[in-house]
Parts: structure tokens; C-alpha cells; sequence
């Protein structure tokens, strides 16, 4: 977002020297980024700019670290003061994860109902879904048995057992379509494409904007709440469905890697129990609810 966008004179800022970046030059950028025109209306993105500019943050402090002489000596996106949204994500209830997904089958974008399967039960962002779950995270041969959630947030991840204790299925639904997808993939790479014609979701600077816009016509042809976005169904629908559940808070942080303990990741099978356990507490969750539903 920050690279492409386009100065005055019709440049892109990213073909600038970095010595030519100063605080001045970052405050007027973040204000012209913060809103964005759709169909005539400014939105505003703050979240999105945010983001941009924390990352910016980090890649001007790495790159600086090893090429100081070509870097001025303070970082221009550094003390920004920075204000989050006021506005609350909503959470999707798992019966509108299912009209969701119904919606994108019936019209054709499959990788999208099987991405907010895996943000509801994984608890992953859709960065994580489109941009970094790869075919080899699946089921490898030296874990069979598993499935790798990665954090690209954090550079973190850990193995999510597939199966319960006595060998049943814990994510029964999930693993059908990731087994069936994974048959597409035989030379490995990035999980979930788009549909037809197997390119990335994500555009150029790894940008989901396209990909949000085409979720957002699922939601109203599912005639769902026009507040509900893909994280509504993904770690903030699926994150309330576990806290409604019963897990204990050391389950959910492990479920959700909210934080990651290093030596955790060392022993498999000892983190296999609890997130196996909490799985189960949903599953029991969802049935629960289900036959309240048919008693109406």
C-alpha cells in the first residue's frame, strides 16, 4: 500500500530513496491513505493504514539495522501515535459460518467456504489462510496425522492434531474439503486459490482487498449482516464459539496462539491433549445447541 502509492509528479513513493522519508512526509501520507474512495464515498480504513504502517515500522528498523549508512538515523514511522477503530469487528454465530458457506458454494468460490471453515475451527486471520498455508502444511508425510497453523504475525506455529485420542476425526468437514484440495495440489505450494483459475487470493504487496470485496458479496447474497466481514466468521466468531465452550483460558491462548510459549513447540504430542480436548468441547458445544434449536 505505502510502495504504490502514487505522488504527485505520477511516481510511486516505493521508487524514492529512503533518505528522502521523513516525518513530515510519513504524517501526510498516513492522512492521505486513511480514506479511501468507494463509489464516490471516503471510507475510512484506519485498521488497514494501521497496519501498513507498523509494518513499515519493523521492515525500516530490520533493514536499517544491517544498512545504517543508507537510512537516516530516526525512523519517520516510529512514535506515530497511532489510534485504533472504535468500531467492534461483529462475530458470526455458527449458523451464519453456515449460510456463509452454503453462499460461496452455490456461486462458486469453494476455497472461500473452506477458508472460513478454517478461520472458524483454526482460529487463523485470512492472511494466514491465503497468503501462508501451503499444501505441504497439510498432512505431511512426517505428520500425518496434523495440520500446521502458522502465525505470520509472529513467526511462529504449531501442529494441530486432526484426529482425538481414540483415532476420530475432529474436524470431520474441514479435513474432507482439505483432503480433496490437497489432491489438486500434487506439486505442493499455496493451499487456497482462487477458484478457476488457481491464482493467488492475494494481489500485488500481498494486498486482500479484492478478495474482502468478494466476501462481502457472499454476505449480502446470503442476506447475512452487511456488518460481517471474513474475520467476523474466522478468529472472532470461532474464538467466541471455544470461550462459549468452556476451554479454559491457557486452551484458548494455545488454541488461537494469542502467545507462544518456545518449548511448547518442542513437544507434539504433549500440546496433542489439550487441543484435542478443546476441539472436543466444541463439537459437544455444537450439538448442544443444535438439538436446543430442533426443541423450538
Amino acid at each position: 500500500m505505502i510502495c504504490e502509492y502514487r505522488l504527485q509528479d505520477g511516481n510511486r513513493l516505493g521508487g524514492r530513496l529512503v533518505k528522502q522519508l521523513d516525518t513530515a512526509a510519513v504524517d501526510a501520507l498516513f492522512e492521505k491513505l486513511l480514506f479511501k474512495d468507494v463509489n464516490g464515498e471516503k471510507v475510512e480504513r484506519r485498521t488497514t493504514v494501521n497496519h501498513a504502517m507498523k509494518t513499515a515500522r519493523s521492515a525500516w528498523n530490520t533493514v536499517s539495522r544491517a544498512n545504517s549508512s543508507m537510512f537516516p538515523a530516526r525512523n519517520p514511522f516510529k512514535k506515530m501515535g497511532l489510534q485504533s477503530t472504535n468500531r467492534e469487528t461483529p462475530h458470526a454465530t455458527f449458523d451464519e459460518l453456515k449460510a456463509f458457506r452454503s453462499k460461496a458454494v452455490e456461486i462458486g468460490y469453494q476455497s472461500i467456504a473452506t477458508g472460513a471453515l478454517i478461520g472458524w475451527e483454526l482460529l487463523q486471520r485470512e492472511a494466514h489462510i491465503y497468503i501462508r498455508f501451503m499444501a505441504e502444511h497439510y498432512r505431511p508425510p512426517a505428520h500425518p496425522d496434523h495440520v500446521y497453523v502458522v502465525n505470520y504475525k509472529t513467526g511462529t506455529g504449531s501442529w494441530e492434531p486432526l484426529f482425538n485420542s481414540k483415532g476420530k476425526p475432529l474436524y470431520p468437514e474441514l479435513m474432507a474439503e482439505l483432503d480433496a484440495m490437497k489432491a489438486l495440489r500434487p506439486t505442493g505450494g499455496l493451499m487456497l486459490r482462487r477458484d478457476g483459475s488457481g491464482l493467488r487470493r492475494a494481489t500485488r504487496g500481498e494486498m486482500l482487498t479484492h478478495f474482502a470485496r468478494v466476501v462481502k458479496t457472499i454476505i449480502r447474497a446470503a442476506g447475512l449482516r452487511d456488518e460481517l466481514t471474513f474475520t467476523s466468521f474466522g478468529r472472532h466468531g470461532g474464538g467466541t464459539e471455544a470461550q462459549d465452550s468452556g476451554l479454559t483460558d491457557a486452551q484458548l491462548r494455545q488454541k488461537g496462539q494469542w502467545t507462544t510459549t518456545a518449548a511448547m513447540g518442542r513437544y507434539l504430542h504433549r500440546d496433542d491433549q489439550g487441543k484435542q480436548e478443546a476441539q472436543e468441547k466444541r463439537i459437544k458445544l455444537r450439538a448442544k445447541r443444535a438439538r436446543q434449536a430442533a426443541k423450538k
